[in-house]
């Protein structure tokens, strides 16, 4: 079972629906105290259910290493970076690998990183490291725009769907944006996935234990224009939170 202790932020502070703020990009990529054990599971998903947690359309590559170059230019200050690899704040060394960057960024931080890009009238989830997904399926909702990667989430309703899709095509270069969930559940597990049309399980009835939330963050990488969407999951005990 790995926990944070606390989270960073006020999850009694609600928001309207999506809940959006300004962020500084200084503070985009986070290290907590579970880094050391969180990492250690993303290298066991990525070595053991590697089609499970990873995903990328060969056509959305140019965003991927984007993605990886504009991850090793934000990484806080307790990393380590070389010309040919980056040392982790757990002392643990991760090879720069530029013919799988979205394996080598999944081995480098706590964040799940996933890439959208506008195809159409909609952006499209064309990649993503995904080893902490909180129930759904990353080979569900590859190659997939916002709205079907959404169900099925019950609130997220047509308005909610256009003033994403809104958000989506306004986030500007170097003006990242953040947002936050929180749900109780029995199971503290980080990685959970479920499919669609998997029966509804009661994953927060109103006594569970932990608390699960997610720091995600919005920003558009200014090369390719892709969107990134990155989630930051903690679980704490409830009398922690």
């Amino acid at each position: 079972m790995i926990l944070q202790s606390r989270l960073p932020y006020d999850i009694d502070a609600a928001r309207k629906l999506p809940g959006i703020a300004p962020l500084d990009p200084a503070d985009w990529l986070m290290v907590d105290e579970a880094f050391a054990d969180q990492m250690a599971l993303r290298e066991t998903l990525l070595r053991d259910r590697r089609d499970d947690v990873l995903r990328l359309d060969p056509a959305a590559m140019p965003a991927a290493l984007e993605l990886l170059d504009t991850v090793i230019a934000a990484l806080p200050e307790d990393f380590h970076a070389t010309d040919t690899a980056i040392t982790r704040p757990d002392c643990a060394r991760v090879t720069l690998d530029r013919t799988d960057p979205m394996g080598t960024l999944g081995h480098l931080v706590q964040e799940d990183l996933c890439l959208l890009e506008k195809r159409g009238e909609e952006h499209v989830l064309t990649g993503a490291v995904l080893c902490f997904p909180a129930s759904w399926t990353l080979s569900e909702k590859v190659l997939k725009p916002l709205t079907a990667i959404h169900v099925p989430v019950p609130e997220y309703d047509a308005d909610i769907a256009r003033r994403v899709q809104r958000l989506f095509d306004g986030v500007k270069p170097g003006r990242p944006l953040w947002r936050f969930n929180a749900l109780r559940y029995d199971d503290p597990s980080l990685h959970h996935p479920r499919t669609e049309s998997a029966p509804k399980a009661l994953d927060h009835p109103d006594d569970a234990p932990f608390l699960r939330s997610e720091r995600q963050c919005i920003l558009r990488l200014p090369q390719t224009g892709a969107v990134v969407f990155s989630i930051h999951t903690f679980v704490v005990r409830v009398s922690d939170a």
